[in-house]
C-alpha cells in the first residue's frame, strides 16, 4: 500500500484528478436535476457533451492560472 492512502488525501487522487472528478460530479448533479431525476438513454450523448464542456472549463481554468491546483512548481500539462 502506498503512503497516499495512509497520509493526505484519503481518495489517493492527485489535485488535478480531484478537480476533474468534482467537475464531473457537479455537471452530473445538474443534469439529473434538470431532467427530473432521471437520465434517459437518448439523453446520454447530450449529458456526455455537457460533462466534457465542464471538464474542459476546469482544465482551462487550471491552465490559465498556469499552475496545478496544489503544486505551484508544476504546470497542469506536467501533471497529465
Amino acid at each position: 500500500m502506498s503512503d497516499e492512502y495512509v497520509v493526505g488525501d484519503p481518495d489517493g487522487l492527485s489535485p488535478l484528478l480531484i478537480a476533474v472528478r468534482d467537475a464531473v460530479a457537479r455537471e452530473l448533479h445538474a443534469q439529473v436535476a434538470l431532467r427530473g431525476e432521471r437520465i434517459e438513454l437518448a439523453d446520454v450523448p447530450e449529458v456526455s457533451y455537457q460533462v466534457t464542456v465542464q471538464v474542459e472549463r476546469t482544465l482551462s481554468r487550471l491552465t490559465t492560472r498556469g499552475r496545478g491546483p496544489s503544486d505551484r512548481s508544476k504546470t497542469v500539462a506536467g501533471d497529465l
